[in-house]
């Protein structure tokens, strides 16, 4: 009898260990089961009213040759600006018209040959009025809607002279269709001993019109940056740096002798160009030297006076 009650009781203990191991979740969880993984952290979802932005984008292809495809045709613009002329070579497009395509020269009077057209007048056009041009005449007689675009090819040798007080004066080759003024002086050499700080542009009429007035800058301010960024050389532009006016001073200053007159000097800036007065110089009753009327002739002058190029300025001492 008591065998009997220690293996019941070792049998209950048995069957209540079971028992609590099933309920377990260690239990419930199959051995062949694979341990659950760690989702992915999700992306904090954009703001009320915010576009929805891909982690990337797929391109466009057109056909079957891999190539992204563009929404918008987009073409080459025709250079601002430029103007045709003589010897350059026309690259002009037709489209859907190979017989009209092709490469053409700009003739010495000013056309190029084209079939259908014959003779066209493009010399003095820009590309734009140039395409409306070609454009406008296949349109009346032989194409519905015609697609033209122009380009230069090859310009013409275009050239700008330069004159006057430089080493090296003549003609200065343009590596494109403009040239700025300080490129073409650095290439025709530094101005020379007697070279004026006038620089003065000319450009060459257009047919019909008359010859505009030539600009002036201070070579100086040119140098520095202070002007001359608005000017731009094209072919046949004449740049010229004259030979130098110039005054004299005399008297009680410290550099008596000749300097280079530049416009609008005054006779106080004249004294300072001289290195400015000696110890017994005054800057009262100063005369200057004039020719007036072919005669030489002294007249009064005050500090805030305009010198005029061969005056002389004559400088008095103090009285003691």
């Amino acid at each position: 009898m008591r065998k009997y009650t220690r293996f019941s009781a070792l049998a209950l203990a048995l069957i209540s260990g079971g028992a609590l191991f099933a309920r377990s979740p260690e239990a419930q969880q199959s051995p062949a089961q694979p341990p659950s993984q760690t989702p992915p952290p999700q992306t904090r979802p954009p703001g009320p009213g915010a576009p929805y932005k891909p982690d990337f984008e797929i391109p466009k292809v057109d056909g079957l040759g891999g190539q992204p495809k563009s929404d918008t045709l987009t073409t080459t613009a025709p250079a601002e600006g430029y103007v045709i002329g003589p010897q350059d070579n026309l690259s002009i497009i037709v489209s859907d018209e190979a017989e009209l395509t092709g490469k053409y020269r700009v003739d010495a009077d000013g056309t190029i040959s084209m079939p259908y057209l014959k003779r066209v007048p493009l010399a003095g056009l820009s590309l734009a009025d140039a395409q409306d041009k070609i454009t406008a005449m296949l349109k009346a007689d032989f194409l519905r809607n015609p697609q033209v675009r122009i380009e230069v090819d090859q310009f013409k040798a275009r050239s700008v002279l330069v004159t006057g007080e430089v080493r090296t004066p003549g003609k200065v080759t343009l590596p494109g269709t403009t040239m700025s003024l300080l490129e073409a002086l650095a290439l025709a050499g530094s101005p020379t001993q007697n070279a004026s700080n006038d620089v003065l542009v000319m450009h060459p009429p257009k047919p019909g019109e008359r010859a505009p007035e030539p600009i002036t800058l201070n070579r100086r301010d040119l140098e520095l940056g202070k002007s001359g960024r608005d000017v731009t050389l094209q072919d046949g532009d004449i740049v010229n740096i004259p030979i130098a006016k110039r005054f004299y001073i005399s008297g009680f200053v410290k550099n008596p002798g000749s300097f280079v007159l530049d416009t609008g000097t005054t006779v106080s800036q004249a004294i300072i160009l001289a290195g400015g007065l000696l110890d017994r110089g005054s800057d009262r009753r100063i005369k200057i030297g004039r020719a007036v009327n072919g005669k030489s002739v002294d007249i009064d002058a005050e500090m805030d006076d305009r010198v005029l190029p061969n005056d002389e300025i004559k400088i008095r001492s103090k009285f003691f």
